[in-house]
């Protein structure tokens, strides 16, 4: 199955939200200091990344 550049940033923008939700997720059930909050960080910045993959379909 070939992909051309809009399916390939399709499945890098979904992947992207799993992780950023994967990673606040783990920044707020299992760890319960500092670490909870440089995990929700990195989550919050997947979404940034994921909706710069998500503006650029359809663009390159």
């Amino acid at each position: 199955m070939a992909m051309n550049k809009n399916a390939v940033l399709g499945w890098a923008t979904m992947l992207m939200l799993f992780m950023g939700v994967l990673l606040i997720l783990m920044g707020a059930y299992r760890y319960n200091d500092v670490a909870g909050w440089g995990f929700a960080t990195v989550g919050i910045g997947f979404f940034a990344i994921a909706w710069v993959f998500n503006a650029l379909k359809g663009r390159v």
